[in-house]
């Protein structure tokens, strides 16, 4: 199990915030603003993480655009750090070629490839062909369980357009199975947990484990050192984890040191 970094960017500064509250400003219909619950801001730049997160060795981390504004800042943490990020937040194939140019490992697909509540498999090939192959692709299966049924079924269905609209995709078996021919690693938010810093999602990061066939990392309401051992144990291994509200870098109280020496200890062999 891999410690995964992460540098989320709004209105083209690092940020962290909570999730499911990012959205659109209704004051100015020709305005892209956008408001949201803020955990934390800073001036610091987003390549001075990209060079925090090549100089501890840490591979696999996601640049994360919320919203617009934040195309700079990324190419600067693309730039910092070449070939050791993701990139996700509007990635279109008219616009993947480009991000992978620009030093992107993989690109993120979130609501582009999905539409009328349901996948929309012809967006997502084209897509992936833009970005060179599956290889090259992580899919955002963010998800939350629908009101009022999380004492029923319990199943988390995927969310899209800033985590604000339900789709009829279950994360079930199957859509893990279907879906990972199409990317070579899932991204899953935990959405109700996102930046609340309230325990991570035990019952998805467990179910992934089991069932994810293709590489995955969780997100989602890590709130201490102990989160590291408690998803490593729960998902066998297999769930990679991203902590970002809880880490001293973005105003918690975790050290991110201790944690990439958490992450070193475990992947030594």
């Amino acid at each position: 199990m891999k410690f995964r970094p992460c540098i989320d960017l709004r209105s083209g500064k690092v940020t962290q915030i909570v999730g499911a509250t990012l959205v659109d400003n209704d004051t100015d219909a020709t305005s892209s603003a956008t408001s949201a619950d803020t955990n934390f801001v800073t001036d610091r730049s987003s390549a001075s993480y990209a060079e925090m997160y090549k100089r501890d060795g840490l591979t696999g981390g996601h640049v994360i655009m919320l919203g617009p504004g934040n195309e700079e800042a990324a190419r600067q943490a693309l730039a910092a750090y070449p070939g050791g990020l993701q990139i996700g937040g509007g990635i279109t194939p008219a616009t993947a070629g480009s991000w992978m140019k620009a030093g992107a490992s993989h690109v993120i697909v979130t609501s582009y490839a999905f539409s009328d509540g349901t996948i929309n498999y012809d967006r997502l090939a084209e897509l992936t062909r833009a970005a060179g192959g599956k290889d090259r692709v992580v899919l955002d299966l963010s998800c939350r369980r629908r009101p009022g049924e999380a004492s029923s079924d319990g199943k988390y269905y995927v969310v899209t357009d800033r985590w604000q609209t339900f789709t009829d995709i279950p994360v079930d078996e199957n859509t893990l199975r279907s879906l990972s021919e199409y990317c070579a690693e899932f991204l899953v938010h935990g959405v109700e947990a996102e930046g609340r810093r309230c325990g991570i999602l035990e019952d998805l990061v467990e179910f992934l484990g089991v069932h994810c066939p293709i590489p995955v990392t969780y997100a989602g309401g890590a709130r201490g050192m102990g989160d590291l051992e408690r998803v490593n144990e729960l998902g066998g291994g297999r769930v990679d984890l991203t902590i970002g509200t809880a880490l001293d870098c973005f105003g918690g109280d975790v050290k991110y040191d201790g944690v990439v020496a958490w992450h070193k200890v475990n992947n030594s062999s």
